[in-house]
């Protein structure tokens, strides 16, 4: 029988949408009646335009018309919807439904794959924009049901996979339908991501900038082949230059992707939808900058179980923050007035979305943006105006619902799908609720009856005691099956009078008889407290960054005047005493006795020292990543794009009086990627930490590392593996630059390639070269290199035989950034000595002190002193290895590095000399602003433990209440070094 209503059933959904053109051979070829008219309901037929006592008219699934004056053919099915809600069905513009989880062939080896495994495509098998969401999608019933219920109507839906993913799809979530009909658009956007495809092992890109830079490149690749100039066939170039017209959707995932993402766009032109992470509050004036259409993701976190208090303290305060400040992004959002569309995506379990969204608007998210962002904007993203909306023309997706559609008591009873129906609470369904008492078999029960359409449920009670019993109530039948003692008793009834019910109850020896239940009255409503329902949820206050030791608002320029201070101007060793520096406008504008200034911030000086503030030359911290190890040259990728300013260690370092870093490349390749010079400007975004005008860097490196000499034993294919490989490498690289340079000078036509042109400003002399290098062979030999194609090595990095050499170093004309006094961590470092940077020093090499250490970093002055131990320098040279000159070897000794009026107001106040261990920086100014200040640092860790003292209070009240939590969970900061992958 089940199999033949089956039969009939699929019958029926293949006739009622088989294409009008084909022949039918299993019955008669009519159709059905599929007129609605809608009668007497609020019709929203966009999220501002809603008609009171409307008509809805549709047709063959579409919108025919609506209003309050609509002609009802005689044909049309007329429903009257009086005291109900009508409203157009969700879009889901981000979504994967229908589509597997691209899986990683099996029975690959382990080692690294460098060259694309597709043919005729791409270079990069992870530019995939040639994929086509259509020819892998499949219709997934259940999980159709499960948006159905949630309010969806249509998802946009892709292949995840890829950083360029090809094409995705509009469906309909139309279970009755095929994909000939629910399909409704088969081009709906093309798709990007930072993600390499799961179905290439290919190495490159190894990194976020990897990405980005690929990204660039392959744009520039597409344009010289629409331009007709490559001479193969690129069937993925092919692809993307015909899906340009497309929406873009870029799922970068948080604020800080999203940042790179739009300035990707914002290089070739594109305005990307961006998907976020739902941390777009932490920068919302950034976020805003972009102009972006966002789509949004509300997977908030659980409170975290904080009842313990040792576990507890593992827990960050800006993971604490994230739980607070989460359910505020969308509310945040629309104050700034930034577009966005509501997404499932990111949710463990889909039928969170209604709770989450829910709380959005309980923490400030207006209703009718709520419903923009689900209907009108997700439409607008994809540029399809026949979904979304209730206009004529439009297609019959639409909820019926009790009420508002986002009020908690609100029953959404149907939802229609290109003109189907699709019952998620039945409509007709009594309401049960309430008290009675129940007899049956001789005994009388208490019964209470609560919930709301087919989710009305019983519970039974004699006097106190809890009686155990399950219910459902469907269709007009109410069943009970109870447990009295060992005694089963189920009741059947159907429910034709609330004030009376009658059934048939059956014991457990299928005996048979008569149960009843007489209404006492309306159940017991939860007690409400109005107060705080009206009330929105405290959120905290932003910092800048977002973590315990952020700003409130970003550090200002000031007049500063520090009074009788002793100066070390690092300026040929110069020390003044009680001495006055005026700071004004971001320079120091004056150096002298007796100054004054009207309005400025005095700082007493006395018995203090004063210093230009302290710069790293070789630093890894403030970054997101510091290797792109894919290729054996990546000259393509630059730190910039991957500045981190969120990174604590920022805040150390200026605590230690760092006011400059070059953040660079690591050294996992012979020509790594360019550099990042910054300036430690706590609380600013990336781009403001960026020095304006920057000299141009880019990290070399030799040794162990670029011929993977401790990669393990599976990387042994790339090239080079041997020190004569690494040379050869920078020879093939450097002739290669200097022939595309000289065809690029031509005026012939060439392609763009950014490797290449990094390269070429090399040999051009506008971009320096960091070389990370220990052994004395090979820092011979890229200096023979570099005079091979007519320029000089900058600076070496480590350099620690920089001692064996140091002469021809000199004649080089290159300078030496090196540790004070490591020595012997590896075999290439065996010969290294503390006595290195004296000797180099004394043989007239600019040399500086580095880092390449978080730690390190912001005890560098201590490191400095060292010198005076190792060789004998005086503290004023000793000072200058951490200040003018890294300054030097940076290209910008004329903009700071040194107490000299006119430079950048990058100074720092020593508690005492500078040099010694029991000296702290009590200020530190970077362009006139105080970015660090010990009396109010601690004040910071006063506010800290406020902080999450009132953060744990919220979150035991939210576990107090009922709410979900979950375990504590220690944040891990990833330190970044040279070798780090």
């Amino acid at each position: 029988m089940k199999k033949i209503l089956f039969l009939l059933l699929s019958l029926c959904i293949s006739s009622s949408f088989a294409q009008e053109y084909f022949p039918t051979n299993t019955g008669v070829k009519s159709s059905k009646n599929n007129v609605y008219a809608f009668t007497n309901a609020t019709i929203y037929v966009t999220p501002t335009q809603v008609v009171k006592k409307g008509i809805l008219l549709i047709k063959d699934g579409k919108v025919v018309s609506v209003g309050k004056s609509v002609t009802i053919p005689n044909e049309a099915h007329v429903i009257n919807l009086d005291g109900k809600s009508i409203y157009p069905s969700f879009v889901d513009a981000y979504s994967t439904f229908g589509i597997a989880k691209p899986k990683r062939e099996s029975g690959r080896g382990k080692r690294p794959q460098y060259d694309a495994g597709r043919k005729g495509y791409y270079w990069n098998d992870h530019i995939r924009p040639d994929v086509d969401a259509a020819a892998e999608f499949n219709f997934d019933a259940k999980k159709a049901k499960e948006l159905l219920s949630l309010g969806f109507g249509a998802v946009n839906t892709h292949v995840a996979d890829g950083i360029m993913r090809g094409n995705g799809i509009l469906v309909a979530l139309n279970p009755n339908s095929s994909d000939a009909y629910r399909i409704l658009d088969k081009e709906s956007g093309n798709y990007l991501s930072f993600s390499k495809s799961a179905k290439s092992r290919q190495s490159y890109p190894t990194s976020r900038m990897g990405a980005m830079a690929l990204l660039r490149q392959t744009y520039l690749d597409a344009d010289w082949y629409a331009k007709g100039n490559a001479k193969n066939t690129d069937l993925a170039l092919e692809a993307l230059n015909n899906k340009k017209e497309l929406p873009q959707i870029f799922n970068a995932g948080g604020y800080l992707d999203n940042m790179r993402a739009d300035k990707i766009g914002d290089e070739f032109g594109i305005q990307y939808t961006i998907v976020g992470g739902g941390n777009e509050y932490e920068r919302i004036n950034d976020i805003k900058a972009t102009n972006a259409t966002y789509i949004i993701p509300i997977n908030f976190r659980n409170a975290y179980d904080v009842s313990n208090p040792f576990l507890a303290n593992k827990i960050a305060l800006s993971d604490m923050r994230s739980w607070n400040q989460e359910p505020a992004n969308p509310s945040i959002l629309a104050k700034n007035n930034i577009p966005f569309a509501l997404t499932t995506y990111k949710l463990k379990k889909a039928k969170e979305f209604n709770s989450n969204l829910q709380k959005a608007i309980t923490y400030g998210l207006d209703k009718t943006t709520a419903l923009e962002a689900l209907t009108t904007v997700p439409a607008k993203i994809l540029k399809n105006d026949k979904v979304g909306n209730l206009k004529a023309g439009s297609y019959a997706n639409f909820l019926i619902t009790s009420g508002d559609i986002f009020d908690k008591q609100t029953t959404l009873y149907e939802n229609w799908v290109q003109g189907d129906k699709n019952t998620i609470n039945p409509m007709d369904s009594k309401d049960i609720t309430g008290k009675y008492t129940l007899t049956v078999n001789g005994k009388s029960y208490d019964m209470t009856i609560t919930g709301k359409g087919a989710k009305q449920t019983a519970a039974l009670k004699t006097g106190d005691k809890k009686i155990n019993s399950k219910s459902s109530f469907s269709n007009g039948w109410l069943h009970i099956t109870l447990k009295d003692g060992d005694n089963y008793t189920r009741l059947t009834a159907l429910v034709q009078n609330k004030q009376q019910i009658t059934g048939t109850a059956t014991d457990n020896d299928g005996n048979e008889n008569t149960w009843n239940a007489t209404y006492t009255g309306k159940a017991d409503a939860k007690k409400k407290d109005n107060k705080k329902k009206e009330t929105t949820p405290e959120v905290l206050a932003v910092t800048y960054p977002n973590i315990g030791l952020g700003n409130p608002t970003a550090p200002q320029k000031e007049t500063i005047l520090i009074k009788n201070a002793t100066v070390w101007t690092s300026e040929n060793n110069e020390v003044l005493n009680n001495t006055d520096v005026l700071i004004t406008n971001g320079k120091i504008a004056k150096i002298g006795t007796n100054l004054s200034s009207r309005g400025a911030t005095i700082i007493d000086g006395t018995g203090k020292y004063v210093t230009a503030g302290i710069i790293d030359e070789h630093s890894h911290i403030a970054t997101s990543a510091v290797n792109e190890s894919g290729h054996n040259s990546t000259a393509e990728v630059t730190i910039e794009d991957v500045i981190n300013p969120n990174d604590v260690n920022i805040y150390r370092n200026i605590a230690g009086g760092v006011t400059s870093i070059q953040v660079l490349h690591g050294s996992a390749n012979p020509i790594g990627g360019r550099s990042a010079i910054i300036k430690l400007k706590w609380g600013e975004n990336a781009d403001g930490m960026l020095y304006n005008n920057t000299p141009k860097f880019i990290k070399f490196a030799l040794g162990e590392n670029v011929k993977q000499s401790n990669w393990g034993d599976m990387n042994t294919i790339r090239f080079p593996q041997t020190r004569m490989g690494v040379e050869q490498v920078y020879i093939d690289y450097f002739q290669r630059a200097k022939e595309y340079d000289a065809k690029k000078k031509s005026g012939q036509p060439y392609r763009k390639d950014i490797e290449l042109e990094t390269l070429a400003e090399i040999i051009n002399k506008k971009r320096f070269i960091s070389c990370h290098s220990y052994v004395q062979s090979e820092i011979n030999m890229l200096m023979k290199v570099a005079e091979q194609f007519n320029f000089n090595i900058n600076t070496f990095t480590h350099i620690l035989e920089g001692y064996k050499l140091a002469d021809k170093m000199k004649e080089h004309g290159v300078g030496g950034s090196t540790f004070a006094d490591w020595w012997a961590y590896k075999y290439e470092v065996n010969d290294a000595i503390p006595y290195n940077a004296a000797i180099m020093h004394n043989q007239g090499i600019t040399v500086a002190i580095n880092s390449d250490d978080a730690e390190m970093s912001r005890r560098l002055n201590q490191e400095a002193a060292k010198l005076i131990k190792y060789g004998d320098l005086s503290e004023q040279e000793a000072w200058a290895t951490v200040t003018i000159n890294p300054a030097k070897l940076l290209h910008l000794n004329d903009r700071t590095g040194s107490i000299k009026e006119g430079k950048d107001a990058d100074v720092v106040v020593w508690s005492g000399n500078p040099l010694s261990i029991y000296s702290k920086a009590e200020k530190t100014i970077i362009d006139g602003a105080v970015y660090f200040d010990i009396e109010k640092d601690l004040e910071k860790r006063k506010a800290i433990k406020a902080e999450r003292a009132k953060l744990i209070n919220m979150m035991l009240q939210e576990k107090i209440k009922g709410g979900k939590t979950q375990a504590p969970k220690k944040k891990t900061q990833k330190l970044f070094h040279c070798d780090t992958e």
